[in-house]
């Protein structure tokens, strides 16, 4: 998503992207430095700071850490940077993630300077995730870089990151790509991923996602396991930035649990309250993401310019003048002084190896067709159990299903008709795992047979988009709650807005939640909701709909 900062001198630089904004020309500035000799490639078990396990980030002391905290623009505020980690450090950030420059768009922060800013992150006790910020839009912004490009930069710089793995992420390159070439996403992130290894980084490497960091074409989402693979350290977190692309919660909660279920690891490296290309969903970003354990950093402690000042945390760099957004990421439900925790490496942690007691049993309730919530007696811990992993069982195979905060989740995606197995490990802040629960075991409801619902689809049209008017009726004689609709798209059209329900799209298959106010369907009762998208070719309409999990007939 593109954002535009104010330099010190009032000019506007583009910083990041969103599909909606112009491109903003910047001057290239020269590179300077001689390239460091390579080290000896990085094996999978030599990284000695923060590392992957199992699809968690641990630190270097084994203990789970989870990111918290915000961006903050050093490359252009160099002045501001010491005065500002102090000020996210006090409201309750464990981690920064540090705006760089290579030199070929803005200029560039040389080796002195990153040394500064990483002693300047160890002084406040703060995690240290540095980008390369002019790879940003590449292929789609002018004067963007390669992720190659970046590298070279990493490679000139590595003298100032040697010894720092305890308490640096190396991101390689901001939003890598825009919208055009994203294919080459994969090929690029794994060769750059390589080139630093065999440089030698032992560093946790984080992997941008393209489409200006919002991979609305899901190439992130979908070849993350290949890139992950190639890591020859397996020491690659992913990071996903989220503004208008998700702006339901429906499409937050579907990517993130896209990851987690896949045991890969995955931060929200970038997100904000409000953007001009649509209104993201922050409190469902920042609630998925302490469900199930993941790290967010919000967009931007200050600084930013060309219509989007309302970004800014703190007005005027003042952490005692919150904006709007500053009150609500750092003092609002699941924000940041709420949830956040420091790093062991610099509370003295790494000493607590007691786990938790195993959960209790979980218990079944709300059973469905297609999905199920467990509750289960909480565990105990010397210091804090801080989330909970419930597992599928299939003989001796375990699969993630979910992870809950607290000791209650919800298990979707279910077969009806289906008998399932599951239980409940427990986690505290060090990383340590308990027991297993003892099972449970659960057969889905069967799913509605035809006839118990009914759906409407009328279609107002014009060149290129169109809206649907979608009636879903109940047929049945007991009312539909937390109802889901999918259905799939004959040709090529996409969504781009929803009202009176949530609509998620993936590929050609649509899938349609409720508003609290159509959360339920009487019986003998409908509801109604709307989409505008767009299309080429043909218009055909979608020839069949189920309602959670059973068809409908089409009126």
């Amino acid at each position: 998503m593109r954002k535009r900062l104010a330099t010190a001198a009032g000019a506007l630089l583009a910083m990041a992207a969103s599909t909606l904004a112009a491109p903003h020309a910047t001057a290239r500035e020269a590179d300077s430095g001689g390239k460091a000799t390579p080290s000896a490639p990085v094996s999978a078990s030599a990284a000695t700071g923060f590392h992957v396990r199992d699809g968690r980030l641990l630190d270097a002391n084994g203990g789970d850490f989870v990111m918290r905290g915000v961006n903050h623009a050093h490359t252009w505020y160099t002045n501001t940077t010491p005065k500002a980690l102090k000020d996210v450090k006090a409201l309750g950030s464990n981690t920064v993630r540090v705006v760089l420059a290579t030199g070929d768009r803005w200029t560039r922060n040389d080796t002195a300077d990153v040394a500064a800013v990483v002693d300047q992150c160890k002084q406040n006790r703060l995690v240290c995730v540095l980008e390369a910020h002019d790879t940003t839009g590449y292929g789609e912004q002018d004067g963007a870089v390669t992720l190659d490009r970046a590298v070279d930069y990493w490679i000139d710089v590595q003298s100032a990151l040697k010894g720092q793995e305890k308490y640096v992420v190396l991101n390689i390159g901001n939003e890598p790509h825009g919208n055009t070439g994203y294919q080459a996403w994969t090929a690029d992130t794994s060769a750059a991923i390589n080139r630093l290894r065999t440089a030698g980084f032992t560093h946790t490497l984080m992997a941008d996602a393209p489409n200006w960091g919002q991979d609305w074409s899901f190439t992130m989402r979908d070849n993350a396991q290949r890139v992950f693979s190639a890591d020859p350290a397996r020491n690659t977190v992913f990071s996903i930035h989220m503004y208008g692309v998700f702006d339901t919660a429906a499409e937050v909660r579907d990517y993130l649990n896209r990851f987690a279920s896949a045991r890969l690891p995955i931060v929200v490296g970038e997100f904000g309250h409000d953007h001009s290309d649509g209104n993201p969903d922050e409190d469902a970003i920042m609630a998925t993401a302490e469900q199930l354990g993941l790290g967010y950093l919000g967009w931007s402690w200050s600084g930013n310019g060309g219509g989007v000042e309302y970004l800014d945390m703190a007005v005027g760099f003042d952490p005692s003048r919150l904006s709007p957004w500053g009150e609500r990421i750092f003092n609002g439900a699941h924000g940041i002084k709420a949830t956040s925790r420091e790093a062991s490496v610099y509370s003295g942690g790494g000493s607590d190896t007691r786990p938790p007691t195993a959960p209790g049993t979980p218990t079944a309730s709300d059973v469905r067709s297609d999905r199920v919530t467990l509750g289960w007696a909480a565990s105990t811990d010397d210091t804090a159990v801080t989330a909970y992993d419930v597992v599928r069982l299939d003989g001796a195979t375990e699969t993630r299903a979910t992870t809950s905060a607290t000791n209650r989740a919800t298990v979707t995606g279910l077969t009806p008709s289906t008998a399932y197995a599951f239980a409940v490990y427990a986690r505290d802040a060090a990383g340590n795992r308990s027991a297993r629960s003892a099972p449970v075991t659960v057969t889905t409801a069967p799913a509605q047979s035809t006839g118990a619902c009914a759906v409407t689809y009328r279609v107002q049209e014009w060149n290129g988009g169109f809206n649907a008017d979608v009636t879903v009726r109940n047929t049945g004689a007991a009312a539909v709650s937390d109802w889901r609709l999918d259905f799939a798209f004959p040709g090529d059209q996409r969504v781009h807005s929803a009202w009176n329900a949530k609509v998620v799209q993936q590929g050609s298959q649509v899938r349609a939640t409720p508003e609290p106010w159509t959360r339920t369907i009487p019986a003998g009762g409908s509801v109604s909701f709307g989409l505008s998208a767009s299309f080429t070719g043909t218009n055909g309409t979608p020839t069949a709909f189920s309602l959670d999990g059973a068809p409908c007939t089409r009126l």
